[in-house]
């Protein structure tokens, strides 16, 4: 996507952030980076290695703490990836240090969320500028918006 925002996005951004920390408050804390949130993770791993192996044609790898399955068809995957557990799943192009930064923080969200990480992360929306886990795990590092030139 790589666009220019809107202006006044860091603003939208950050309250997008403070209403989801305001909703996570309300999440039983039993449920976030817990044994059950582990066990999620768990799940969402073996769900992106069994979707990784069945569908990765190129190199599978281990950077920035993830499993990288590149060579992936396009349509088993959304935008230049996903990442789903401790996998991120994209398309032939070698993945830059700072997506693979971006799609870490997701893995770290999949950490303290679990079960909860997929249902939570379609009702933030489609629109990264407005999407809570999107904006946590960097826009600039997703390419979702520019760097401000310096």
């Amino acid at each position: 996507m790589n666009r220019t925002p809107p202006a006044g996005w860091q603003a939208r951004a950050q309250a997008e952030l403070e209403s989801g920390r305001r909703f996570d408050r309300r999440i039983p804390s039993v449920l976030l980076r817990s044994p059950i949130s582990r066990l999620g993770y768990l799940w969402g791993t073996a769900v992106g290695w069994t979707w990784g192996t069945l569908w990765s044609t190129g190199r599978v790898e281990r950077r920035h703490g993830l499993w990288v399955f590149r060579g992936m068809p396009s349509w088993t995957f959304n935008r230049g990836g996903v990442c789903v557990g401790g996998c991120f799943l994209t398309g032939e192009r070698e993945p830059s240090d700072a997506i693979l930064r971006h799609e870490a923080v997701h893995k770290a969200q999949w950490l303290r969320y679990g079960f909860l990480m997929p249902v939570l992360y379609l009702f933030a929306g489609r629109d990264p500028l407005r999407n809570r886990f999107e904006i946590e795990a960097g826009l600039e590092d997703g390419n979702y918006v520019r760097r401000p030139k310096r």
